[in-house]
């Protein structure tokens, strides 16, 4: 059982840390690269199939890593459980800075017309997103120990 769930914790793991990797590496990128409307328009794209996706991908690793620590012991236990704090530090901050910031993107009905009090959201997004993306390749890690541990 144990094996089975820590396949599941491994790949919901590395699943979250490669999409966020990527955005970094080349999404963002590209977004930084276009004039302010295309990037709005950009980002309207991009954002449709994460929004349902990515919570439930990381919030079943945190409880697939949560699992695993109540059915371990010892050092597999505590790293279960550190693993699975990070997912939900994921979480927070996709939930409570990013998400806020796609939601006033996806608000702007015209991406030629933006309104007169306009703040371009790129850097304060990349800055999020790039903390998230740390505690993700992070839980990665710890979840690869911890299942070696197990």
């Amino acid at each position: 059982m144990t094996g089975v769930l820590g396949v599941a914790a491994l790949l919901g793991c590395g699943i979250t840390a490669g999409v966020l990797f990527a955005v970094a590496l080349s999404v963002l990128p590209a977004l930084f690269a276009m004039d302010t409307g295309t990037y709005v328009y950009a980002h309207r794209l991009l954002g449709r199939n994460w929004d349902p996706t990515m919570p439930a991908i990381v919030l079943g690793s945190a409880l697939v890593n949560g699992v695993l620590a109540a059915l371990t012991d010892g050092a597999a236990r505590a790293l279960f459980v550190l693993a699975a704090v990070l997912l939900v530090g994921v979480s927070a901050v996709s939930h409570l800075c990013n998400v806020p910031i796609n939601r006033r993107v996806k608000a702007v009905t015209d991406p030629a017309a933006l309104p007169a009090d306009w703040q371009d959201p790129r850097p304060l997004w990349r800055r999020w997103h790039l903390l998230r993306t740390a505690l993700a390749v992070l839980a990665l890690a710890v979840t690869a120990a911890a299942v070696t541990a197990a």
